[in-house]
């Protein structure tokens, strides 16, 4: 659209200084409609960029979520936060400028150099010596904006790893009086992103830099050749024509729009090298080896067959390394805690069980049939979980409890978990809506719900890992009470712990060994 409000501009001039006005609205006329058209094209390309942008970035996230949630791999879950959360948004203007910017560098500066060859063959000769300086620098740039973004993005994810392991320590961090040093460390790595980001920023603004000192030296050189040519100093370079004012207006006007191309790339390059970054780190997880889960998560009927475990020779397949299991059998009603040190396994053989890691090697029969993809949704049918960390979804706590909607009288259940003052104690009772971690309750508490939810499950087999972990021995207490009621009533009890008064209460204890 430029040069043709150019064109209708350069007319109006030229036609106002030789004295004579005519044909001046019809100018005006197309001018203004060629930028009313410009306009509605640049809205139309701007939103079919955004929502293609939307589009993506909501893909990658869904599908990270879908595989993370599915199939784990070595990245912490810190990371692959960040990588959707911060990261990912990154592409955003990598693709709704970036892309835009480079077809436009491919047409825009060759179709308005031809008009300029058209009108004078030094004007063209001066656009392209200028012109192909810019990218030529931007290249050399550019290999350090792709360093220094790797680096920006490389430090965003170590440092909300950080960030997330002191938290999840943070008991034992004031315990140890190393709030100090905690803070000193995340301070430091702080200060890290800190730089890592204003190196990128320094060498976005020298690429800026770079562009706009040549694109005014081509202007310039154009306005010199111009000014001359029209003050008669100058007669060459017009194809034997005489440049006039129309003509000489026409090539200033368009100059600029000439660089304009080049100057939305060097823009863009940043978001270029962050997008690269970004699809990168995406490529490494493609390629990262993972560990799915057995079965596909759906609902199922439950397992038949007398409830039984039997697990033996059994090496757990975890991302990147393996690790062995304990041999153990329960059978239905009997109550096994597994002890050991932190790191030793007993999470992990929780998670094998209950069919959530795959076994590398060795036996896993669960009612008398061997764990597969078959029948692992119908085996998790029969399995109550109690995790170390509660965590509570955005509904009521009525809602939790009982999870399969079949309106059911929680009262009992919480009763027979020592949980009813928990529920009675809140402002809202069964409608309050905890936080994701419990907000609201204790951690003894927390524990007390999740038990009863356990039984209102009714199902078999209730997985417990530390479910007395950092609690005081009266809470303590009463969560092991409430599991031997589940076992009274016939449940199955598989725990992992620490805490010797809660092996001591199950039938068996299995120590495992690092």
């Amino acid at each position: 659209m430029w040069p043709l409000q150019a064109a209708a501009v350069a007319w109006v001039v030229a036609a106002w200084v030789e004295g004579s006005s005519e044909h001046s609205a019809v100018a005006l006329l197309v001018f203004a409609a060629a930028a009313l058209l410009r306009a509605v094209l640049d809205y139309c390309a701007g939103g079919y960029l955004f929502k293609a942008a939307d589009i993506t970035i909501t893909r990658e996230r869904s599908a990270l979520i879908q595989r993370e949630a599915r199939a784990r791999s070595a990245h912490s879950s810190a990371e692959i936060a960040a990588l959707m959360v911060q990261k990912l948004p990154l592409l955003q203007p990598w693709i709704t400028r970036y892309y835009i910017a480079m077809v436009r560098v491919a047409v825009i500066p060759l179709v308005l150099a031809a008009l300029c060859f058209w009108l004078s063959w030094v004007a063209a000769l001066i656009l392209l010596i200028a012109g192909p300086l810019i990218p030529v620098f931007m290249v050399l740039v550019g290999m350090a904006a792709e360093s220094a973004s790797r680096k920006q993005m490389d430090e965003i994810g170590s440092m909300n790893a950080m960030l997330m392991e002191r938290l999840s320590a943070m008991l034992d961090i004031r315990l140890l009086g190393a709030v100090d040093r905690a803070l000193g460390d995340f301070s430091e790595r702080a200060e890290g992103l800190r730089l890592k980001t204003m190196a990128v920023l320094r060498i976005a603004f020298l690429s800026s830099a770079v562009l706009e000192l040549f694109s005014a030296i081509g202007v310039a050189m154009l306005a010199v050749f111009v000014g001359f040519t029209l003050l008669g100093a100058i007669n060459f370079g017009t194809w034997g024509n005489t440049l006039g004012l129309a003509e000489g207006l026409f090539i200033l006007l368009i100059a600029p729009e000439f660089f304009q191309p080049l100057r939305d790339l060097a823009a863009a390059w940043h978001d270029r090298a962050a997008g690269l970054s970004v699809a990168s780190e995406l490529e490494d997880l493609d390629a990262a080896e993972r560990v799915a889960f057995v079965g596909s998560g759906n609902a199922a009927q439950p397992l038949e067959g007398p409830l039984s475990i039997d697990l033996a020779a059994a090496v757990a397949a975890l991302p990147g390394k393996a690790l062995a299991l304990p041999d153990l059998a329960l059978s239905a009603g009997q109550s096994l805690a597994l002890m050991g040190p932190s790191g030793a396994g007993k999470s992990t053989t929780l998670a094998c069980i209950a069919g959530l890691l795959p076994l590398k090697e060795g036996r896993l029969m669960v009612c008398g049939q061997a764990l597969s993809d078959s029948n692992a949704d119908a085996w998790r049918a029969r399995i109550a979980l109690i995790p170390q960390t509660p965590q509570f979804p955005d509904q009521s706590l009525a809602e939790w409890l009982d999870p399969e909607g079949r309106g059911l009288d929680p009262w009992p259940a919480l009763r027979m978990a020592e949980a009813e003052a928990v529920v009675t104690g809140l402002a809202d009772a069964l409608q309050t809506r905890l936080g994701e971690s419990g907000g609201g309750v204790s951690g003894g508490e927390a524990r007390r719900l999740m038990i009863a939810r356990a039984i209102l499950s009714g199902r078999e087999l209730i997985i417990a890992d530390e479910p007395t972990a950092d609690l005081d021995p009266e809470s303590a207490a009463a969560v092991i009470r409430a599991l031997l009621r589940l076992q009274e009533q016939g449940h199955s009890l598989l725990v992992a712990t620490h805490d010797p008064a809660l092996a001591a209460a199950m039938d068996r204890a299995i120590e495992v060994a690092p």
